[in-house]
Parts: structure tokens; C-alpha cells; sequence
């Protein structure tokens, strides 16, 4: 690795060498840190990276969340996510996130507007969804159900026509909560309620969840601004599974609503979607205040784990984090606290304060207090993974948009290391033994 001098800038460069042919090539270095794996095939074209679950490779250039770990930062389109929590609305981001710039007040109206009408589903998706067993899953409902509304809208299809393309957007966005609050209302054996168009995105959703007989359900604002600065804080994270899912399926022209479908159930594995409810069982595990220091001591002895502390990518304190702790406290002086929130304070304090996890820099992250808020407000852990969907919608939608007008992007297709067999010839079926034992 060298620098050199370029028009009076001082230019970060790699030298690549093949030992065996004595092949050479220098290639820069982006500012970014990259550099094009063109520059490895130039030495040799058989050559690859071997690089398990991706960690060090960038397989798309984006403009739409930046990310600084080591710095603790987190920004959509250039706005730090802190002053979006705090003075925004989950649509506004959701536009924001979709076309690169803060809406006026003309552009969110028709925007707002746009998604608030687009709220129902066709009659026929009830139908669908009630063909599903009594204990089915929620999020499994919603996955199914999210890549069935392909068929109730072929013109998804046409995925290069800007104005089809945004109706499917629109719909997505606006779809998502209805079709969450019918999952949970049909696994609990409830009646499906419609939505509200006079109410704002979270409360309209929150009426579809808990409105029983009352003429109209009115959330606590304190409630609905939670869930909306809980929606804004989990509408995008750069390049994750559920993300890259999106973007490998939308690399092969799929319409968008398999294609998130796709990263939905991407979503719905455990150790993507489900941190905060593994959050909730850790506590549920403690069991009181007292029993933390104990537990805190076998973490230390790595004969358990603790949820909610660390990230794959923030090695400095999660900024979702902070947001998260302030609106939990607004959360719990409406609900009052609880048991587990008491034991979640006490870790919190442990943990902070013991030289183990501050020099490994292990912080709470936004999974720590997620998964608090939803229990406090009435959400069953079914539906944790299920309220991360929702928001994370736009997020996905607006990497799927990014993507299409990439000139560079291809159908997504990894090369592999083959460790298999060599050739070997077929052995008819009654010539065959046993492989020896190890083998």
C-alpha cells in the first residue's frame, strides 16, 4: 500500500502482486476505503475473494443511509437520524428516504395523502388471510400475505415505468400497517377492523390493532409518537440481510411486492428480526434486580449472553440507543413501569459501568429498550419482528429503487469456493458399500 502525488493531492493506491507470474498492478483507493475487485481480476482472471457472510465487501454503491461505527453515527440522506427522531414524522422520512430530499409542504400533503388512501386491502386478502391456521404466526402471515398482493396488482411488473412503480410504493407503504393489524387480530381470534383515514399513520394502525366496540379509537399522542419515533429509528441500516435480500431479489426485475416479501422473511429469522425479543426472555431470565449482579458475572465467565448490548456495527454507543432510552421513559410515565424495565435499569447501570464492557465497548443498542416499549404499549412478542417490518418498508423500497437505476448493478450472482469432491465416476446402485468409517 503506498501514496503517490496527483495533481497536488496525495492519492492512496494498492499494489497487487501475483508471486508466481510476477503480474503487478496498482489500483487507488477510494476515499471510501474501496477499491474494485476489477483490480484482483486484472492480475489474474481465475482469482476471487473469499469473503464469508460479505463483512468486508461492498457489493453496491448508495446514497441513501450512512453509517460511521467506530463514531457512533447514523444519518438518512445526510440528516442525522437524532434531529429526524426528534422533529419528524415516519412518513416524512419514508419520503425522505424514497426520493433524496425532505418533502415542501406541498410534496408531503400529496404524499400523506397518497398513503392515507391507499390504507385498504381488496376484500379478496381478507379471504387469504383467514385460510391460515388459528395459531399461525403473524409474521409468517404477513410474509405470505405481503407476496400474495403480487397478484392482486400485475401492473407491479412494469417496474421501469416511474409512475406505475411509485402506485406500488404508495401502496406498500400504506398497506403494511393494515395488513400487520389483521395478522395479530386473526391470531388472536378478533375481528378485523378497518382502517381510519382521519387518523395519522401510527394511530390509524394502532386503532387496527386494539379497537374492540368503541364508535372511534383515540390513542394516547404520547403512545402514537413512540411507535413513530420507534418507526423512524427502524425505517433503514444500510446494507443488512433483510436489505440485501431486497436488493438481490430486485436484481433479477422481480415486482416489488415479492421482493419484499422476500426481505420480510429475511427479516423474520431470529438472529435479524428478533434481538429485542430476545432481549425481553433475557430479562424474563434474570427475574429480579437482585439476581443481576449473578447474571451479569456468568456473562463475564461466557456461560451466558447479553442481549441488547453490542452491534455488529456500532462499536461506539448505538445513537438509536439514546433516542430509544429517552422516549422509554415517556413510554413508562404514561404505562407506569414494570418488572422487567426495573431489572433492564439495573443492567444497564452494571454494564455500564464495569470496566469488562466498557473496554470492549459493549453498549446498549436500539434492540435493549425496543422490545420494552412494545410490551409496555401492549404488543405480544409475536409481533415485535412484525412492528420492525413495517417501518423498515421504506427502507427496503428505497434500496430496491436505488438499485433499478444503477447502471453498474447486474443480477446478483456471488461466486462460490468449491470445497466438494473431485471428479468421480457413477457406481451402479447394487455395486455400492458403505463409505469407511471418517471418510
Amino acid at each position: 500500500m503506498s501514496e503517490t502525488e496527483q495533481a497536488g493531492t496525495t492519492a492512496r493506491t494498492v499494489t497487487i502482486t501475483d508471486d508466481e507470474t510476477g503480474k503487478s498492478i496498482t489500483t487507488p483507493v477510494g476515499p471510501d476505503g474501496t477499491i474494485p475487485a476489477a483490480a484482483l481480476r486484472q492480475v489474474d482472471p481465475g482469482l476471487r475473494v473469499y469473503d464469508p457472510a460479505f463483512l468486508s465487501t461492498a457489493s453496491c454503491a448508495s446514497s441513501i443511509t450512512y453509517i460511521d461505527g467506530d463514531r457512533g453515527i447514523l444519518r438518512y440522506r445526510g440528516y442525522p437520524v437524532e434531529q429526524l427522531a426528534e422533529r419528524s414524522t415516519y412518513l416524512e422520512v419514508a419520503y425522505l428516504l424514497l426520493h433524496g430530499e425532505l418533502p415542501t409542504p406541498e410534496q408531503y400533503e400529496a404524499w400523506r395523502h397518497g398513503v392515507t388512501v391507499h390504507t385498504y386491502v381488496h376484500e379478496n386478502v381478507k379471504l387469504f388471510m383467514q385460510q391460515f391456521h388459528y395459531d399461525a404466526h403473524p409474521m409468517g402471515i404477513l410474509v405470505s400475505t405481503v407476496a400474495a398482493l403480487s397478484t392482486f396488482y400485475p401492473d407491479a411488473k412494469q417496474i421501469f415505468d416511474d409512475d406505475v412503480r411509485m402506485k406500488q410504493i404508495v401502496r406498500l407503504i400504506a398497506k403494511m400497517p393494515t395488513l400487520a393489524a389483521f395478522a395479530h387480530r386473526y391470531s388472536v381470534g378478533m375481528p378485523f377492523v378497518y382502517p381510519d383515514n382521519s387518523l395519522d399513520y401510527t394511530t390509524n394502525f394502532l386503532s387496527m390493532m386494539w379497537k374492540v366496540a368503541e364508535p372511534r379509537y383515540d390513542a394516547d399522542p404520547i403512545l402514537s409518537r413512540a411507535l413513530d419515533v420507534l418507526f423512524i429509528l427502524h425505517a433503514d441500516h444500510e446494507q443488512n440481510c433483510s436489505t440485501t435480500a431486497m436488493r438481490t431479489i430486485g436484481s433479477a426485475h422481480a415486482d416489488p411486492y415479492s421482493a419484499t416479501a422476500g426481505a420480510a422473511a429475511a427479516l423474520y429469522g431470529p438472529r435479524h428480526g428478533g434481538a429485542n425479543e430476545a432481549v425481553i426472555h433475557m430479562l424474563e431470565h434474570i427475574g429480579s434486580v437482585d439476581a443481576v449482579p449473578g447474571y451479569i458475572e456468568k456473562v463475564k465467565r461466557g456461560e451466558l449472553r447479553l442481549m441488547g448490548f453490542g452491534h455488529r456495527v456500532y462499536k461506539n454507543y448505538d445513537p438509536r440507543a439514546r433516542i430509544i432510552k429517552r422516549t422509554a421513559d415517556e413510554v413508562f410515565a404514561v404505562v407506569g413501569s414494570n418488572r422487567l424495565l426495573d431489572i433492564a435499569l439495573a443492567l444497564e447501570d452494571v454494564a455500564l459501568s464495569d470496566d469488562y464492557f466498557v473496554e470492549r465497548r459493549l453498549y446498549p443498542n436500539v434492540d435493549f429498550y425496543s422490545g420494552l416499549i412494545y410490551q409496555a404499549m401492549g404488543f405480544p412478542l409475536e409481533m415485535f419482528t412484525v412492528l420492525f417490518a413495517i417501518p423498515r418498508t421504506a427502507g427496503w423500497l428505497a434500496h430496491w429503487v436505488e438499485l433499478l437505476g444503477d447502471a453498474e448493478q447486474r443480477i446478483a450472482r456471488p461466486r462460490q469456493k468449491y470445497v466438494g469432491p473431485d471428479e468421480r465416476s457413477y457406481v451402479p446402485l447394487d455395486e455400492r458399500r458403505p463409505a469407511p468409517p471418517g471418510s
